[in-house]
């Protein structure tokens, strides 16, 4: 009995095994092919923002229908209060030629502050997944009425509040839900879906649910901190951290439009690791191609004190573009600089097509004044771009002008940077109160590591306006005054947010409040080609004669750049370099200009010693040899010297004196003045030195005869010293030496006793 009762069982266990293996699994629905997609969006404005959404969606191959293109905006000031009901309004009309194709998924999203970051088929397949009709875009924000927050159902992990910038849906759903729309343009249609979505019976009925873990919409807004981008091989992500999801539409909504331009610069393909900038040579504009140039206003802000302005103005002369396509509009708010201004007016006034000038007479403000620079190109129809510098910019490339045209932006600037530093002419990012913040990618565009054109926050110093901008979206004046904010961080702000005034037609009162959306100037900065540099301002001390000699630690680059011989660093590429005498070399160190000013500055102090054995300036107040001199220490100039022999006379020490490590000090440093007439020559002597530099500071027949120094030891005599040219020797024990009479006029040497 018990033998059949087992034999029962194991007859019945395998009849139910066959049923179960012989059973097939549940089918998967079929993928909805990507060509069942519709993008829908509203713009009545092609902005710069509408234009980086369609880039986007072109990427992809979405399929995108525009509506309200050329309308009028009645839906409120979306971007700071309530309203967008026109948006619900135009898709309403839209749904009910869509609203009975049962196969249609209708994607609909705003376009001014919007990104795609992946294709159709993701997304469809994402919606797939959800397993309902409608889906909308989640946040953790609730808007625009707080008291709803309770009425939302609760959710263990995941955003909690609808937002309305993203729903997708079946078309016959989509056109139930917005064919209860019966309100004002001006109502706001995030309200009108919420109460529609905290209806239970509704969101049952049309089987609606929100994106909670942002598996398809990513809206920025009290999520900036949980996004990051995630560089791939082919193209960039967003990457949600957590949720550890992979958004396919990203939403600057609410105050996070500047973060999503900082996204917009790498997603979807814009730049990457491997590829570098994608876009970068879209839409460019071939200047060769052009029957002329354009037109442009360049417009020179000198608002302070600022070291090397001749030069500023000779690069501003040496730009590569035809100078009767230039107009120069120069605005000095500094009395000190009118001298460098007039010589420059006097010898190039008619170089430009027209040159302007406001001195400080006007006592304008620097915001005034830049109002009125680029007012001069607004008024102007003719004027196709205005370019406005400030006094501290110095373009080193000569083609700069030329390549921000070719990018064809509405406002771009080049990468400009302090030597040696990470200051430079833009913010990656901006703080809550709107002030600096540095953005991830900051110092790689400023190190250049990233190179691009990048959409950024801020920029100041340096930048490009088309004229059509200035006379369209910017027509409005005065962008560079505003309460509490410097005038580039005026203009910035008033660019970023711009928004146009009510339109004059408006039809009814009701309406004179009614902005359009923010429709805000994009601003681009191009780091693809090294333009140049920031002058330090700072500590420029205006109390000498010739104050740029001072700029050795400030402005080292252009420093050097003024005061060192052009054949300096052949000394080491060409052994640039003479021995005249044994021991004794002669090497190009200073510019005509250095030795110039030095004089200079030397005659203006004025008080020469006379040649006197009692010298109450050096120690024991006794010189055994003395000259007719001034120190460097009595102009307030020793620092800077020694720092000038630390970085270019130490170097050809150890090339010359191989093996000796030179500290670079020196007690003694000075001009001597020869002249018959007070001292005419030196007799012979050793210098209190381990070596000694002698640097002639004028021409030897031009400015006066004679001259020259003998080594008696080698019977070695240099009679035709060259103007900036340093003789080096050893100071003690070899190298006795004279100077030789100066026979007319006046010579000037430099002199160092180094290593004593």
């Amino acid at each position: 009995m018990e033998y059949l009762k087992f034999c029962f069982a194991f007859l019945c266990w395998m009849k139910f095994v066959h049923r179960v293996s012989s059973t097939e699994p549940p089918q998967a629905p079929a993928p909805i092919p990507k060509e069942n997609l519709l993008v829908l969006t509203v713009a009545t404005e092609e902005t710069d923002g509408f234009f980086r959404f369609m880039q986007s969606a072109n990427y992809f191959n979405y399929t995108v229908k525009v509506l309200g293109m050329g309308d009028t905006w009645k839906g409120g000031d979306v971007g700071r209060s309530i309203g967008g009901g026109q948006k619900v309004r135009l898709l309403k009309e839209a749904m009910e030629s869509l609203g009975d194709q049962e196969d249609l998924v209708v994607l609909t999203v705003d376009s001014y502050d919007l990104i795609f970051a992946g294709g159709p088929e993701e997304i469809l397949r994402k919606f797939q997944q959800a397993n309902h009709k409608i889906l909308f875009a989640a946040e953790g924000v609730v808007w625009p009425d707080k008291r709803l927050a309770d009425k939302y159902p609760s959710v263990r992990s995941g955003k909690r509040y609808l937002n309305s910038g993203g729903i997708i849906g079946y078309a016959p759903y989509i056109n139930k839900l917005v064919s209860q729309w019966n309100l004002h343009d001006n109502d706001d249609d995030q309200l009108f879906y919420t109460k529609i979505y905290l209806d239970p019976l509704q969101r049952q009925t049309l089987n609606m649910t929100l994106d909670h873990k942002c598996q398809i919409f990513q809206n920025l807004n009290g999520a900036v901190d949980e996004v990051l981008l995630k560089f791939g091989t082919d193209r960039v992500r967003v990457r949600n951290t957590a949720y550890d999801s992979l958004p396919v539409v990203v939403h600057g909504n609410g105050n996070t439009k500047m973060y999503l331009n900082y996204l917009g610069n790498y997603i979807p393909n814009v730049w990457n690791y491997e590829h570098g900038c994608s876009h970068c040579d879209d839409n460019v504009v071939d200047l060769s191609q052009l029957k002329d140039y354009p037109n442009v206003l360049v417009g020179v802000f000198i608002e302070q004190p600022t070291p090397f302005l001749p030069e500023f103005f000779q690069r501003l002369l040496t730009l590569d573009y035809p100078k009767d396509k230039l107009k120069l509009f120069i605005h000095n708010n500094e009395v000190y600089h009118e001298k460098d201004i007039q010589k420059f007016w006097e010898e190039n006034r008619n170089v430009f097509g027209s040159f302007k000038v406001v001195g400080p007479e006007e006592n304008l403000s620097q915001g005034e004044a830049r109002n009125m620079g680029m007012d001069l190109c607004r008024s102007d129809a003719s004027c196709d771009y205005y370019f406005s510098m400030d006094s501290d910019v110095m373009l080193t490339n000569r083609q700069t002008l030329k390549l921000l045209i070719e990018q064809n932006r509405k406002i771009i600037g080049p990468l400009v940077t302090r030597h040696g530093k990470l200051w430079s002419n833009f913010w990656g990012a901006l703080s809550l109160d709107g002030y600096y913040a540095r953005s991830e990618d900051y110092v790689d565009i400023v190190q250049r590591k990233r190179m691009g054109v990048w959409n950024i926050p801020y920029m100041a110093h340096v930048y490009l306006v088309k004229g059509s901008v200035l006379r369209n979206e910017m027509k409005e004046r005065n962008y560079f005054v505003l309460e509490k904010l410097d005038p580039d961080m005026a203009f910035c702000r008033n660019a970023r947010e711009l928004t146009s005034h009510r339109e004059k037609d408006s039809p009814s009162p009701e309406s004179f409040h009614m902005l359009r959306p923010p429709k805000g100037v994009f601003m681009y900065l191009t780091n693809r080609h090294d333009f140049g540099r920031l002058i330090s301002t700072a500590n420029y001390n205006i109390s000498h004669y010739n104050n740029d000699l001072w700029q050795i630690f400030e402005n080292p680059v252009d420093w050097k750049e003024k005061y060192i011989h052009q054949n300096y660093t052949r000394i080491f590429t060409e052994n640039h370099i003479e021995q005249p005498c044994p021991d004794v070399f002669w090497f190009p160190v200073f510019s005509e200009k250095a030795c110039d000013e030095i004089v200079e500055e030397m005659e203006h102090y004025g008080s020469w010693s006379g040649g006197k054995h009692e010298d109450k300036r050096i120690a024991g107040g006794y010189e055994t040899v003395p000259t007719d001199d001034i120190h460097m220490k009595q102009i307030g100039f020793d620092k800077e010297w020694l720092h000038f022999i630390r970085e270019f006379i130490s170097p050809v020490t150890l090339k010359v004196f191989s093996g000796y490590y030179t500290k670079g000090y020196a007690i003694m440093n000075f001009v001597v003045k020869y002249t018959p007439e007070r001292q005419a020559y030196l007799r012979p002597h050793h210098d209190s030195s381990t070596f000694t530099i002698n640097i002639a500071l004028n021409n030897k027949d031009t400015d006066f005869q004679g001259g020259g120094c003998r080594f008696h030891r080698y019977n070695c005599s240099i009679e035709s010293p060259r103007k900036g040219w340093s003789f080096m020797h050893p100071g003690r024990l070899t190298h006795l030496h004279e100077g030789l009479p100066t026979t007319n006029g006046t010579r000037y040497i430099a002199v160092s006793f180094i290593d004593p």
